[in-house]
């Protein structure tokens, strides 16, 4: 199998700034896109998530700067823009569910300690691929009727969607019926690749244990800064990455 370290061209066509990639000790960022905060508090929307209070003031409201987690003041090496309920088809942005969650950065402890509850609490099915932790900036949620609009190639959406299809079985971990597929790197090393896509064995997982295998892999990267994580939505589909 040969190694790629991110999707080609020729899988998607967004976000433009996905191809280049961003220095190992991130900077702040301006929004990449503007939900309206009052439509929900920081609050409600993330409780138990500590928001600095220089990022909630008028001048990063201003400047479009998304409210930022205490620990960024001191972390560095891990970040990302969280935007929960929102998917970006081709560029723009569009609200997968109401009301939508504002966007903000997030350490990696903030983070996965989001995702796990959502990803744990999602009934749908999922395919989730493991990604390449060398050179991902972008690792988000996209149900099958989105998969053409995202920009997904025909061949890779039809191959993800047989995997969809198959009977799931019981869980590798516990008894409960599987509603994950986990395929690692060593299986599918990029999303060109149709025909391990089509193949691989993957982990047959429960939510709850497909949340903590997700969060296992993202936890276990020493440096990141991703651009955009958001969560399930829809009945299937799957977890991708540039």
């Amino acid at each position: 199998m040969c190694w790629s370290p991110a999707p080609s061209a020729k899988s998607f066509s967004f976000p433009e700034a996905s191809a280049r990639r961003p220095p190992r000790v991130p900077v702040r960022k301006l929004s990449v896109t503007i939900l309206f905060v009052g439509r929900i508090t920081l609050e409600k929307a993330y409780p138990g998530v500590a928001f600095h209070w220089r990022s909630r003031n008028w001048w990063a409201r201003l400047t479009r700067v998304p409210p930022e987690c205490v620990h960024l003041q001191h972390e560095a090496t891990w970040m990302a823009t969280y935007i929960p309920d929102t998917l970006f088809l081709r560029g723009k942005a569009s609200v997968r569910r109401r009301p939508a969650r504002p966007e903000v950065s997030l350490c990696r402890a903030c983070l996965l300690a989001q995702l796990e509850v959502e990803l744990a609490a999602h009934p749908g099915r999922i395919v989730a691929f493991e990604p390449d932790s060398s050179s991902f900036t972008q690792y988000f949620f996209v149900s099958t009727p989105d998969f053409a609009a995202a920009g997904l190639q025909p061949e890779t959406a039809t191959a993800i969607s047989r995997r969809l299809g198959l009977p799931s079985g019981d869980c590798d971990a516990c008894e409960l019926p599987a509603a994950w597929l986990w395929i690692s790197r060593e299986e599918v090393a990029n999303l060109d690749d149709v025909g391990h896509i089509s193949m691989a064995r993957g982990q047959s997982l429960c939510s709850r244990h497909g949340a903590r295998r997700l969060c296992e892999s993202l936890g276990g990267i020493s440096e990141a800064n991703l651009f955009y994580v958001n969560v399930p939505y829809g009945e299937a589909g799957a977890y991708l990455w540039i």
